[in-house]
């Protein structure tokens, strides 16, 4: 696996993470707690490898500029801009969201899931979005 190969296990990755969110909320809706865990745990264990993954590409290439087409930037630059902030604060959630998980403190874990959940969900579909929109549908020059 070279260096462009990871852009696309970045996308594999958050998209494994998606499916394994909304598996996990299926879960839990129907009261599957053994397979809700199961499916959290997993999207940690992909969203772990996709951020490994994603740190060490950035490192030797450096960032992406998105700059064609010029009438695109903008929407671009918004998206990137509230997947950015989202992946940010995504990281303590979900520690702490899995902390009181572990721990069995369920009421309080569902209290803050509440807003973990669908923050982490749209920085998952947005980082695959990102990439698409990167490298399909408006592929930059070098």
């Amino acid at each position: 696996m070279s260096l462009t190969d990871l852009p696309a296990l970045n996308a594999a990755l958050n998209t494994t993470s998606t499916l394994l969110l909304l598996a996990g909320y299926v879960c839990i809706r129907r009261q599957q707690r053994v397979a809700h865990r199961n499916c959290m745990l997993a999207a940690c264990v992909t969203s772990l490898a996709f951020l490994t993954s994603y740190l060490i590409y950035h490192a030797q290439v450096g960032h992406t500029r998105f700059t064609e087409p010029a009438w695109f930037r903008p929407f671009y630059l918004g998206l990137l801009f509230t997947h950015l902030v989202g992946a940010i604060a995504i990281v303590p959630l979900v520690l702490l969201t899995l902390w009181r998980a572990l721990r069995g403190r369920f009421e309080q874990h569902r209290r803050v899931a509440r807003w973990t959940w669908p923050l982490w969900l749209y920085v998952s579909v947005t980082g695959v979005l990102i990439y698409w929109l990167l490298y399909h549908v408006f592929p930059q020059p070098a």
